[in-house]
């Protein structure tokens, strides 16, 4: 299968399942900003590549406003050249509204991946040349207060089902883009690839995360994730 079929089938997996409290809203940017999706896979993302940077899941003011992974809204609409395919669900939080490209919240992490890109290769097609950046869940889930809840802090009769269904899709997308290295982006998912990916001939490795929560990503995220893919084998020059 290619990438976006795959991703599709992955959407409609993990929409069938339910959730219990502490999340009280679930968005699926893989269904309501297809169309936005599906437009990165068509210009970025056919074709064997390198390296596949692996996310853990859609955040509120990235990919969940924009539908790409780390979705930065300025990168998306600027950098990528992206400004469609985005129609925010009916059912939203009322803390977190899904505004695409209107939306003036910056996402952190994305900002500071995206803003490496930018930085090391200068544009799109020098990127996406070696790289593909995606997520391993494409649930963003909330709390009833609007909080954000990683998929790791659900309950195991909850986890299963959903990481079943992430898995497969990661070692089917990994199957189409043939990769040398896998990069986990924070420890969580490179447990999953881990996991999902053995018997496969790629090498899996892990980048800190960058998100501001974590003081070490605060103090010069980009430099420290350049040495440890260089650390990897993975020769950015």
């Amino acid at each position: 299968m290619r990438p976006l079929e795959i991703s599709k089938e992955l959407s409609q997996k993990v929409g069938r399942l339910r959730f219990r409290s502490p999340v009280a809203k679930v968005y699926n940017p893989l269904d309501y900003a297809i169309g936005a999706f599906s437009e990165y896979l068509r210009r970025y993302g056919n074709g064997p590549r390198d390296v596949l940077l692996i996310g853990m899941n859609p955040g509120p003011w990235g990919m969940a406003q924009t539908g790409i992974p780390f979705g930065e809204v300025n990168v998306v609409r600027d950098w990528l050249g992206i400004r469609d395919g985005i129609k925010p669900p009916t059912d939203q939080h009322p803390k977190r509204p899904i505004q695409g490209l209107a939306c003036n919240r910056s996402e952190v992490s994305g900002r500071r991946i995206w803003g490496w890109a930018q930085e090391a290769f200068g544009s799109p097609a020098s990127f996406f040349r070696r790289f593909m950046i995606l997520n391993y869940c494409p649930l963003c889930f909330m709390e009833a207060s609007g909080k954000n809840l990683t998929p790791d802090k659900l309950p195991a009769r909850e986890r299963e089902p959903l990481f079943a269904a992430c898995d497969a899709a990661l070692r089917d997308l990994v199957e189409f883009y043939c990769p040398k290295f896998v990069v986990a982006v924070g420890g969580f998912v490179e447990a999953r690839a881990k996991e999902s990916l053995g018997g496969l001939a790629v090498t899996i490795g892990r980048i800190l995360h960058p998100s501001p929560a974590s003081p070490l990503a605060n103090k010069g995220w980009a430099k420290q994730a350049t040495e440890q893919m260089k650390q990897m084998g993975i020769v950015l020059d």
